[in-house]
C-alpha cells in the first residue's frame, strides 16, 4: 500500500511520507522493547533481593518516557503530513482531471469522480493522519515482542511465533473478502451518487409530470442496493475479527500451558513465565485491533487504487518542445475522428484564413460541435492534422493554445460566485475599466442594473439564478475580456427568446470583429454574413462557399436554408 500511496502522491510528497513511516516504525519498535524490560523487573521483584528491581524500573520508566515522546511526535507528524498531502492531492487530482480528454468524461464518470474527489481523497489521505500509526504499531510492536520472547526463552518464543502465519492468513483472507465487498459497494455508491444528481436535475420534469410528491423509483432502488452492499461489507469483516480473536486467545492459552510445564520442570522460573505472559498480553491488544484497523486500511486501499487508476489515465500528450504559432489561421487536413464505435468525422479538410469567418451548418449529429472541440484540442484526431497558425495543435503547449482561443458554448456553465468573478475568468488580471467595457459590449450591463447586488450578485451553482440569455451574456463578456484572436461559437443563440437573442447577437458581432471565427449555428442571422459557409453531413464537407453562391446552387445548403428560415433571418 505504501508504494501505491507514494505513486499516487508523486515524487514531491514521497520524502515526508517516508519520514513519517520511518518514525512510526521506530516508535512501534521502541514500544515493544520497553515491554522487554518487564522481564528483568519481574525477575528481580520475585528474586531474593527485590531492591535489585529499582534500576530496571528506572530504565523501564525512561523507555516509556522515550516512547511517549516518540508517539507524540510521530502522531503529530502524521497528522500534519496528512493534512498537507490532502491539499496537494486535491491540486494534483484537479490538474490531472483538467488535462484528460473530454471523451474520458462519460455519463457514469460524474458520480464516480464526485465520490472519489470527496470521500475517496479524504479516506486515503486520512490513512496517514489517523490509521497508519496504529496499523504499523499493530504489526511492528507484536513482532518486536516475539523477538524479545525468543531472546529470553526459545521454546515460548517459538510457540508465539506459530501464531504469525495464522494471523497473516486470516488477514489475507479477510482482505480479499473486504476487497470484493468494497468493489461492489463502490459501484453502488457511484450509481447512487449519479441517481441523486439525476433526481435533482430532473426536478422540472418530475414536477411538470405531477410527480413532485412521489418517490423516485430509480433513486430508491439505487439507495437500497447501496444499503445491501454496505451490509455485506460489514458482514464480511466479522469472520476475520472472530478468527483473529480465537487465534490470539489460543496463543495466550498455549503460552500459559507451556510456561507452566516449563516452570514445573524447572527449566524456567515463575518470574520469567509471568513476564512472558505479560508480554503476550501486550501482543494481544494490538493484534486484536488489527482486524478493525486493517479493515479500514484495506477499504482506504481500494479507494487509493481507484484514485491511482484515474491518475494513471493518460492525458493528452504535451509537446516536449512546444512551438509558438505566429498567425491565427485555422486548418483541418484530412481529419478523421471516432467517438467510441461511431465515426464522427471522415477525411474532413477545410481552412479559415486569419481574420475570416467560417460558418458550419448541417443536420444534428453531423459532427459540427466535434469540429470545434478538435480545433480547441479537447480531443486528438485519429488521423490527419489540425493546425493553428500553421502549427499542429499537438505541437503547441496547452496554455499557449488556450490563450489564443475564446469559446462560447450553447450551454453556458457559470461557477457559484459573483457576476464579476465569472466575467474575470476570461482574464483575472484585467482592470475594472476593462471588465466594465467587456460587460457593456456584451450588453451585460443591462442585466447587472436589475440584479440585486449588481456586480456582486451571486449567480448560483451553474448560473442557476440567471436566465439562459443572461448566462450567455456573461459568457460573451468573459470571451470579450479574454480578447483572444480566435473565436469558436457553438449555436449560442439557438434557444434564446427574441430579446435576449438580439442582445446576444450584438455581443457576438463585437466579439467576432477582426478575429478568426468558426461558428456553428442553426439560425441564419449571422451565418449568411460569414466569409464562407461549410455544410457538414456525415462527417464530411458536402458543400462550401458564400451564402449567395450556395443558394444559387440549389443544393443541400439551399434546402437547409429554406427549412430553417425564420423572420429573424430577414433582419
Amino acid at each position: 500500500m505504501i508504494r501505491m500511496l507514494l505513486r499516487v502522491l508523486g515524487h514531491d510528497h514521497a520524502r515526508p511520507v517516508r519520514r513519517t513511516v520511518a518514525l512510526m516504525t521506530i516508535t512501534a519498535i521502541v514500544e515493544g522493547l520497553s515491554y522487554a524490560l518487564l522481564v528483568p523487573v519481574l525477575r528481580a521483584l520475585f528474586g531474593s533481593d527485590p531492591e535489585d528491581a529499582l534500576p530496571w524500573l528506572i530504565a523501564f520508566g525512561g523507555a516509556v518516557a522515550v516512547y511517549a515522546v516518540l508517539r507524540y511526535v510521530s502522531d503529530l507528524l502524521g497528522f500534519r503530513t496528512g493534512t498537507a498531502l490532502l491539499r496537494g492531492m486535491y491540486h494534483r487530482l484537479g490538474d490531472h482531471l483538467a488535462r484528460l480528454p473530454l471523451g474520458w468524461y462519460s455519463t457514469g464518470r460524474v458520480g464516480e469522480v464526485s465520490v472519489l474527489a470527496s470521500q475517496g481523497v479524504l479516506q486515503t489521505m486520512g490513512v496517514i493522519a489517523h490509521l497508519l500509526g496504529p496499523y504499523i504499531s499493530a504489526l511492528a510492536t507484536p513482532a518486536t515482542i516475539v523477538v524479545v520472547m525468543l531472546a529470553f526463552n526459545w521454546q515460548l518464543g517459538l510457540a508465539a511465533l506459530v501464531a504469525v502465519p495464522l494471523v497473516a492468513a486470516i488477514q489475507i483472507w479477510t482482505g480479499r473478502s473486504i476487497a470484493a465487498g468494497d468493489a461492489d459497494r463502490h459501484e453502488r455508491e457511484t450509481e447512487a451518487a449519479g441517481r441523486v444528481v439525476e433526481y435533482l436535475q430532473a426536478q422540472p420534469v418530475l414536477r411538470a409530470g405531477g410527480r413532485s410528491v412521489q418517490r423516485f423509483a430509480l433513486l430508491d432502488d439505487s439507495l437500497r442496493e447501496l444499503q445491501r452492499a454496505s451490509r455485506r461489507t460489514v458482514l464480511s469483516v466479522l469472520p476475520g475479527m472472530i478468527g483473529l480473536t480465537v487465534v490470539v486467545q489460543a496463543m495466550f492459552t498455549a503460552l500459559l500451558v507451556l510456561g507452566t510445564y516449563l516452570a514445573l520442570g524447572g527449566a524456567i522460573g515463575a518470574a520469567e513465565v509471568l513476564a512472558i505472559l505479560v508480554l503476550a498480553g501486550r501482543c494481544a491488544d494490538p493484534l486484536l485491533s488489527l482486524a478493525d484497523i486493517g479493515g479500514k486500511v484495506r477499504s482506504a486501499r481500494s479507494e487509493l487504487a481507484r484514485l491511482d487508476a484515474v491518475l494513471r489515465t493518460e492525458p493528452l500528450p504535451e509537446a516536449p518542445e512546444p512551438i509558438q504559432p505566429v498567425g491565427h489561421g485555422l486548418e483541418l487536413e484530412s481529419v478523421a475522428f471516432r467517438h467510441g464505435d461511431r465515426r464522427v468525422l471522415d477525411g474532413l479538410s477545410l481552412s479559415v484564413p486569419e481574420g475570416h469567418r467560417l460558418a458550419v451548418v448541417g443536420p444534428s449529429g453531423a459532427g459540427k460541435s466535434t469540429l470545434l472541440q478538435l480545433l480547441a484540442r479537447f480531443y486528438d484526431v485519429d488521423a490527419g492534422a489540425v493546425r493553428v497558425g500553421g502549427v499542429d495543435v499537438r505541437a503547441i503547449g496547452t496554455e499557449a493554445l488556450m490563450a489564443k482561443i475564446s469559446i462560447v458554448f450553447q450551454d453556458v456553465y457559470l461557477f457559484d460566485g459573483t457576476v464579476e468573478e465569472n466575467v474575470r475568468l476570461g482574464r483575472p488580471d484585467a482592470s475594472e475599466a476593462e471588465v466594465r467595457a467587456a460587460a457593456s459590449a456584451a450588453r451585460l450591463d443591462e442585466v447587472i442594473e436589475r440584479l440585486p447586488g449588481g456586480w456582486a450578485a451571486n449567480v448560483g451553482e451553474g448560473g442557476a439564478l440567471l436566465s439562459g440569455g443572461e448566462r450567455q451574456r456573461v459568457s460573451i463578456a468573459r470571451a470579450l475580456l479574454k480578447n483572444a484572436p480566435i473565436v469558436l461559437l457553438d449555436e449560442v443563440t439557438s434557444s434564446l427568446d427574441p430579446v435576449n437573442e438580439a442582445a446576444v447577437h450584438d455581443g457576438i458581432e463585437r466579439l467576432m470583429a477582426d478575429r478568426t471565427v468558426v461558428m456553428v449555428a442553426h439560425r441564419m442571422r449571422t451565418v449568411r454574413r460569414a466569409d464562407r459557409i461549410a455544410f457538414l453531413d456525415g462527417g464530411r464537407i458536402v458543400e462550401e462557399g458564400r451564402h449567395d453562391e450556395l443558394l444559387h446552387r440549389a443544393g443541400r445548403y439551399a434546402d437547409f436554408w429554406s427549412a430553417s428560415l425564420t423572420p429573424a433571418a430577414h433582419d
